[in-house]
């Protein structure tokens, strides 16, 4: 079930309120809309492209209710519920669980960098609270902590704790979570640039940013990868390359964003302290975008 590409849904904000923006709900909702019909596997709300870390928990359990609404069970739902503070993941793993969410993905704590040990604690809690499927996330460029190994590997033997998201962009790190955990534990690569390398070296998908712009395309890109077709898998990715990296020139979601105003699909607002991107990376977007035109409408036929 926790395979392919799963969409790292981006939140949309009224148009020129910032901080203080309300959710667009109804742009929100006809996101998820075009994610089904575009082929993801999966959505995944609330997490660092939905500018968790600036939604109040009453937005974020709203985010989470709205997704689940929406998707109506036609693809899974892997909840957001990621916090520095042990108790508020504890409290938002259980708002996903009672709204219906398949699963749960927490990011390791940032800011407070805890060691090995205080990682281990961290998601053991969570599992231990709460019966549903938990997803960890690892990316050490947003958090200043890396999720070692040999951690994941002490962690993969809860029940409850089924899979990783890793965005460390160290592909070497699939076998060796493979060596030490073995085929049934879920890894997910958080790098939309090297995700046929690792699904090649044994993950199972991709939690895309770039899914967000390009649903048809990346979906695609990852069935291939997933079918062992890695020329085709190769080809798409080379296809999607330049909008990949356009969209990380600044901090994301802020591309992102713009590259769905562009395409009329929500508004480029963002939370502060992030800001609209400048003119350099607006125009590697409409680019990128201009060159992937006629891949899309081919993806979706």
């Amino acid at each position: 079930m926790l395979q392919g590409c799963f969409t790292a849904l981006v939140t949309p904000f009224v148009e020129g309120q910032g901080k203080d923006g309300a959710i667009d709900e109804a742009a929100f909702k006809a996101l998820i809309e075009r994610q089904i019909e575009e082929g993801v596997d999966g959505l995944v709300p609330n997490g660092t492209t939905g500018e968790s870390a600036t939604l109040s928990e009453a937005e974020q359990i709203q985010i989470l209710e709205w997704t689940v609404q929406t998707a109506r069970g036609r693809v899974p739902v892997i909840g957001g519920v990621g916090s520095n503070d042990t108790a508020k993941a504890i409290t938002l793993a259980r708002a996903a669980k009672a709204i219906g969410c398949d699963a749960a993905m927490a990011v390791t704590p940032y800011y407070n960098k805890p060691n090995q040990a205080g990682l281990e604690r961290h998601f053991s809690a969570i599992a231990d609270a709460v019966q549903i499927p938990l997803i960890m996330y690892n990316v050490p460029s947003r958090t200043a902590v890396d999720l070692a190994a040999e951690t994941v590997a002490r962690l993969a033997a809860h029940p409850n704790i089924v899979g990783l998201k890793d965005a460390s962009n160290d592909i070497g790190r699939v076998p060796r979570h493979r060596r030490l955990i073995g085929q049934d534990f879920v890894l997910l690569s958080g790098e939309d640039a090297s995700s046929v390398g690792f699904v090649a070296m044994g993950g199972d998908g991709l939690i895309s940013v770039t899914a967000n712009v390009a649903p048809a395309l990346t979906a695609r890109m990852m069935r291939a990868a997933r079918a062992g077709d890695y020329g085709a898998a190769q080809s798409l990715a080379l296809a999607l390359s330049e909008l990949s990296r356009a969209l990380f020139l600044e901090p994301s979601p802020a591309p992102a964003k713009y590259a769905l105003a562009k395409l009329g699909l929500c508004a480029d607002a963002v939370r502060s302290p992030l800001a609209p991107v400048t003119g350099a990376t607006r125009q590697a977007i409409d680019t990128a975008i201009a060159g992937l035109a006629d891949l899309e409408g081919l993806a979706r036929s």
